[in-house]
């Protein structure tokens, strides 16, 4: 089934043997036979995928390459590249999804040829009442030629796809393809998308002018008869987003490729609803040829207000009363140049609300967006109230992580009562709903925390005393659990085994994270913190790796030898990226005993690699002693208090920050008295 021609790199092969991709450079280094590369460059070479197998087979590292691996491997070597793979593959799907008997039928035929001949009308059969004339769709017409490279990879995503379902096949497939190509693509997070989408409400019709990878449409909640329009100036993302929401939904689906502000393919259109993320910070949006174009109902915006320019094409393709909902550089909200825009959007009603995000939300992650909620004004327009929330003090206690079920909260809580009653109570540092005419200013500056009034500082002097005790009482925990020295002994000369050895013994068993959905995802940086789960993972078609109580986390990136033993409070949690969890047989190995010896500095260096800028550590070159049950037990027992006073540490460490900056806080602000 796999193409002879698929090459893989080394990370492709660490993932096949399930292994780090220092395992893979240390292979080419000590065995001769390793498989020569046969393309790409010097600091990224490329293999043959089948002398990889072979090899890794004949070692005893791969005893079959997983389904799944294959058809993503055939798809990561399409001679026509992956996305043109991507786009039959989808085809087909789509075909499996409408019409699985007429595919089981064509299908049939065990000649390759024969079926890229027959395939084309078959496909075309479906994908014409999905997606319009071929003039119409971004999805182009399969042909004989074009499909006969990809047949062998239809036949295995079609074999997955009666495991997984087609649609979760191209969901998992399509994940793959962006996680491989992270540069190429500005992402819209998936809970982003989903809380754009709640902003938005219900809707028969939906657009999204910038679409992308389709995230956004791909969250708004399925309706009867719903209408689900996008466009994206790549026509390959315009026909990877059209079968991606054609596999999940039976409504209309039009997508096409195109410039939305120099060539709007639905010029007639008025819509229930828009969502977009448009691209910031253009300078090349068209401003001069599109002077004089209806759309700019609000002023014509400045050569440097390209997003105020997909703001106005938003609106006018609202129908009245319908809403948009824009992802927005923070520079939009008091840039000068825009600030006659704002003010008469303002003015008509028709900017709604701003909405300030955590830092890391969507990429860029270093600054903090905002969501602009807007609606298309109806005649008679009463003067608005505006409303204004900053989500940036929404974070995990102890690191800089957004709490993300917090800010979706806050953000639907506020918009909602706004959004029926026209106002909403002040909620000091959070949000408030704001007259227009005290924004109609010289600036008409709408950034959130400039009108928002701070919150009480540390929650008040009343929990200022709450933190203030609670840090005693952990300072005093943190003095009875200082470990007590021990009495000299010589350098130990024990005899010595890896993790990897251990593994093969069937001792312990290693898994990787990062794949598969899950609301509550440990993180590398949770591990290194000593916190709860924080993280979330995208939808991928693989199932997470779930931690048990007496797991092992150690974090693979950093340099510093870090392991983690899973309690109850944290079990079931999915484990995250640049994680790999060791599960020992308890009848064998002592959870505490491993960790602690795993955290070894001598250990953790001889087994890091430093082939790029960050530290990489191979977990199974990772040395433990081989030691009775027994006495593995005496040193867990001495690790366990370790880790205790360690978490002791950490939580008076945050405690105490949190009682320094409420007390700064409350003494600027005048509601703690210095006396």
């Amino acid at each position: 089934m796999q193409g002879n021609g698929t090459e893989v790199t080394a990370a492709e092969i660490a993932r096949l043997a399930g292994v780090g991709r220092a395992a893979v450079s240390n292979w080419r280094r000590r065995h001769a036979d390793f498989p020569k590369p046969v393309g790409g460059t010097e600091t990224s070479p490329a293999f043959a995928l089948g002398e990889v197998e072979e090899w890794l087979r004949h070692q005893g590292k791969l005893a079959e390459v997983p389904l799944k691996e294959r058809v993503w491997q055939q798809v990561a070597g399409h001679p026509d590249g992956p996305v043109t793979a991507l786009v039959h593959v989808g085809c087909a799907l789509l075909h499996l999804h409408d019409r699985p008997l007429a595919w089981l039928e064509s299908s049939a035929c065990p000649d390759d040829g024969q079926l890229a001949r027959n395939l084309p009308e078959a496909l075309w059969q479906v994908l014409a009442p999905r997606f319009g004339a071929p003039r119409e769709s971004a999805v182009p017409r399969p042909t004989s030629a074009g499909l006969l490279p990809s047949i062998p990879l239809l036949r295995g995503a079609t074999e997955l796809a009666a495991d997984l379902g087609a649609r979760q096949t191209f969901e998992f497939l399509l994940a793959r393809h962006l996680e491989a190509n992270p540069r190429q693509y500005t992402l819209t997070p998936a809970d982003l998308a989903e809380l754009m989408a709640e902003l938005a409400g219900p809707a028969r019709s939906v657009l999204d002018p910038a679409c992308g990878t389709g995230a956004l449409l791909h969250a708004v909640a399925a309706r009867p008869g719903q209408e689900l329009y996008g466009q994206d100036s790549s026509r390959e993302l315009a026909a990877l987003t059209a079968l991606r929401l054609a596999l999940r939904t039976g409504g209309t689906v039009r997508t096409a490729p195109g410039d939305s502000l120099r060539a709007d393919a639905y010029e007639h259109l008025r819509a229930e609803a828009v969502l977009c993320h448009p691209p910031f910070n253009e300078r090349n949006w068209g401003h001069d040829e599109l002077a004089y174009d209806p759309r700019w109902e609000y002023g014509f915006p400045a050569r440097t207000e390209s997003e105020l320019a997909w703001v106005q094409h938003a609106l006018a393709r609202l129908e009245d009363g319908g809403t948009a909902v824009l992802l927005m550089p923070p520079a939009v909200a008091s840039r000068r140049s825009g600030r006659r825009i704002r003010a008469d959007l303002l003015r008509r009603g028709a900017l709604r609300a701003v909405i300030a995000l955590p830092v890391g939300a969507a990429p860029p992650y270093n600054i903090p967006l905002h969501l602009w909620v807007l609606r298309r004004p109806r005649r008679a327009v009463v003067p608005p109230e505006l409303l204004l929330v900053d989500t940036g003090r929404l974070v995990h206690e102890g690191r800089s992580g957004s709490d993300w079920a917090a800010v979706r909260t806050a953000v639907l809580d506020a918009w909602r009562t706004f959004d029926r009653a026209g106002e909403v109570a002040e909620q000091p540092g959070l949000s408030r709903s704001l007259p227009v005419i005290e924004l109609l200013d010289d600036d008409v500056d709408l950034a959130p925390a400039r009108h928002l009034p701070p919150p009480a500082a540390g929650g008040g002097a009343e929990q200022l005393t709450a933190v203030r005790d609670r840090l005693g009482e952990t300072l005093r925990l943190t003095a009875d659990l200082t470990p007590a020295l021990a009495g000299e002994a010589g350098p130990a000369r024990w005899p010595l085994t890896t993790v990897g050895e251990l593994a093969r013994g069937g001792a312990l068993v290693l898994r990787t994270g990062g794949t598969g959905p899950h609301a509550r995802v440990l993180t590398d940086h949770d591990v290194l913190a000593g916190t709860a789960p924080s993280g979330t993972l995208p939808g991928t078609g693989e199932d997470p790796v779930l931690v048990e109580p007496g797991d092992i986390v150690v974090p693979v990136l950093g340099g510093g030898g870090v392991a983690r033993v899973i309690d109850e409070e944290t079990a079931g949690a999915a484990l995250g990226r640049n994680l790999t969890l060791l599960r020992p047989d308890r009848a064998a190995l002592d959870a505490w005993f491993v960790a602690g010896f795993l955290r070894g500095t001598a250990n953790s260096r001889q087994a890091s690699s430093y082939a790029s800028t960050a530290t990489r550590l191979d977990v199974r070159r990772l040395q433990l002693p081989r030691l009775p049950l027994d006495q593995q037990r005496r040193y867990g027992e001495r690790f366990r208090a370790l880790a205790a006073f360690e978490d002791a540490l950490r939580q008076a460490g945050r405690l105490g920050e949190r009682l320094v900056r409420g007390m700064y806080d409350g003494l600027t602000d005048g509601t703690v008295a210095p006396d």
